[in-house]
């Protein structure tokens, strides 16, 4: 038997594992063999799991879907034309001239038609009414979206038993979100105009969170990474970065809320100076950072600098330190999306909040924070190995 031959045969699974394999031939041509069996290779799990990890990328790619569709919703003050929740039923949209009548004088009884709208006929009311309706019914089909790959993954036993909980838990988060939706829309229902800047902030904010999980959970389940293993500090600055821009996102719901791209329209100056009067006009002065216009925009522009500067710095030090290579690929790309991002935040104030770029600006800021919690994900990966 020759030893390409041998070899062959010891490469063969047993017992369902590969055997590593070691020949020597002395000089009396004896045949020395050590051979050892070694776990599943890890090619075969993650080609039996690659279909959950699509699912998770294509979750996440649905909840960005959303979040933009959320944002024309707010732009175009649709999101109070809907004045009821109905979590079943309710993804029936009017089918008659008389269910439209019914939902048009639901609408008329709310302040925001009263001291707002109007103007508005059954016809102009369609038109804000099939933004919210749109914005509902892709959440509802998240759901359904989630659920049933789910159970048909959970029975095919493609879900690694580890994930199965954290995965149930994602699911109980998206629902939060539909809860967390109707308390932001049910408080512009019978005193404000709009809905208020503080729920908003909350249904946007846990929305990134949902994202970053899906995104985090599906990461975890690629191939091996490789790469420079980071240090402790480096971890500790990444984490620091995506705070940073949950805070911003957070900061650019307050900003949405308020309507403050509406005003102080110029760049980089705001109201004729860098530091402008007013920021704390309002008593006590830590109000001022949720509910004065001014103050909102002008922090939500700073954070944006200070964001920018600290990639700019993690890029250079992530550099010279670990290199661009393998999973360190991810900083680069993303210290060149936090500049591209505030060029679009610019052209949104300097268009008085043109929708479309607007809607790019929010859709950059959920997909920069997947990045950077992608990067993260990778690290701990290539830590464990």
């Amino acid at each position: 038997m020759s030893v390409s031959m041998l070899r062959r045969l010891l490469s063969l699974p047993f017992a369902g594992h590969p055997i590593s394999t070691s020949v020597k031939i002395d000089n009396s041509g004896t045949f020395t063999v050590s051979a050892i069996a070694t776990s599943t290779p890890a090619s075969l799990d993650y080609d039996r799991i690659k279909p959950v990890r699509i699912w998770l990328y294509c979750l996440a790619a649905f909840v960005l879907l959303i979040v933009i569709v959320g944002g024309g919703t707010r732009l175009t003050e649709s999101g109070l034309s809907i004045t009821n929740w109905r979590p079943i039923s309710g993804i029936i949209p009017p089918l008659s001239a008389a269910d439209w009548q019914v939902e048009f004088e639901a609408y008329q009884q709310i302040p925001q038609f009263a001291l707002v709208a109007s103007w508005m006929g059954v016809e102009e009311f369609k038109t804000i009414f099939w933004w919210e309706w749109g914005h509902r019914f892709l959440a509802r089909m998240l759901g359904f979206a989630f659920a049933i790959p789910f159970v048909i993954f959970l029975l095919q036993r493609r879900i690694p038993k580890s994930l199965v909980w954290p995965m149930a838990g994602l699911f109980v988060a998206g629902a939060f979100q539909g809860f967390l939706g109707w308390w932001m829309v049910s408080s512009g229902l019978s005193e404000l105009t709009s809905v208020s800047q503080y729920r908003l902030a909350a249904h946007l904010s846990a929305a990134s969170v949902l994202m970053m999980a899906l995104v985090w959970v599906a990461r975890t389940l690629e191939p091996p990474a490789v790469g420079t293993s980071p240090s402790r500090g480096w971890l500790v600055a990444v984490w620091a970065l995506v705070g940073l821009l949950f805070l911003q996102i957070g900061a650019g719901a307050l900003v949405a809320g308020l309507d403050a791209g509406f005003i102080y329209n110029t760049w980089p100056l705001i109201d004729g100076a860098i530091i402008p009067d007013g920021l704390f006009a309002i008593d006590p002065a830590w109000k001022n950072a949720f509910e004065n216009i001014l103050a909102v925009q002008f922090n939500h522009r700073n954070l944006a600098y200070l964001i920018t500067i600290y990639a700019l710095i993690l890029w250079w030090r992530g550099r010279k330190n670990s290199g661009t290579s393998g999973v360190h690929a991810w900083m680069p790309r993303i210290a060149l999306l936090v500049v591209l991002q505030v060029g679009v935040g610019i052209a949104t104030l300097l268009s008085v909040v043109n929708i479309p770029v607007a809607l790019v600006h929010q859709g950059l800021a959920f997909t920069l924070i997947s990045m950077a919690v992608a990067y993260l994900s990778d690290m701990y990966r290539l830590s464990e190995r």
